[in-house]
């Protein structure tokens, strides 16, 4: 049931559009950059955000905006984050996150990280379809969001010292499972990204976990420019 109430808090379209700005951002929301994001008062905004904490879709916590401390500093300000929790719905319910936990043990135990690697590339053929490669880092989020990633744009420096961009997700849609096969689940994905962005195409996707997001980043091919 408190997966049901939290869904049932995004009902509200205002909320719903709190929910989404917060979630997008990836880091601390004001409540005065949500209201002003999503059109609204902030009394308004501070109204549905401390309603959506409360069903457990947000986090919630205060720190000073100013970036200063001590006297003269102001008051710390009410600040938002998405929720790590994940949510689901089934009418009648279902138990998927333990059916893959064990299938995800059974494979590591029986030392099946290939053939689930393989598994994965052909499934991810099988989205693409008789699509070409991605045809660049744009594509690419399209083609990420759909799956159910949470892909944006981050500007990175390379080795050599040029500018480029890469796509990194904020979410991983195998979270629950990668946190307790990590090596398995995340081998898993990146085969299966390999297999729906394309291979020898202007994108690739490789490994470079970092804490609290995807495993995967997605970049230009070598000799190819986004």
């Amino acid at each position: 049931m408190e997966d049901i109430d939290a869904i049932a808090a995004l009902q509200d379209p205002v909320r719903r559009r709190l929910y989404e700005y917060v979630a997008a951002q990836g880091r601390e929301v004001s409540r005065n950059e949500a209201a002003e994001a999503a059109g609204v008062a902030r009394t308004l905004a501070a109204h549905h955000l401390d309603r959506l904490a409360e069903a457990g879709l947000l986090e919630s916590g205060s720190r000073r905006l100013t970036g200063r401390s001590g006297p003269g500093a102001g008051r710390p300000a009410k600040v938002y984050t998405r929720a790590r929790a994940e949510r689901a719905v089934s009418l009648p319910a279902r138990d998927y996150r333990t059916a893959a936990e064990l299938l995800a043990e059974a494979a590591e135990q029986a030392g099946l990280d290939a053939e689930l690697c393989a598994a994965a590339h052909r499934r991810g053929e099988t989205l693409r379809g008789s699509a070409a490669p991605c045809g660049g880092l744009e594509e690419a989020m399209e083609v990420l969001a759909v799956r159910g990633y949470e892909p944006h744009l981050e500007d990175v420096e390379e080795a050599t010292g040029a500018a480029a961009r890469v796509v990194r997700m904020r979410n991983c849609p195998f979270h629950a499972v990668a946190e307790r096969f990590p090596p398995l689940v995340c081998g898993m994905n990146l085969a299966l990204l390999k297999g729906l962005l394309g291979a020898d195409g202007p994108v690739r996707a490789r490994m470079d976990a970092r804490p609290g997001e995807c495993c995967v980043v997605i970049e230009a091919s070598k000799n190819n420019h986004d």
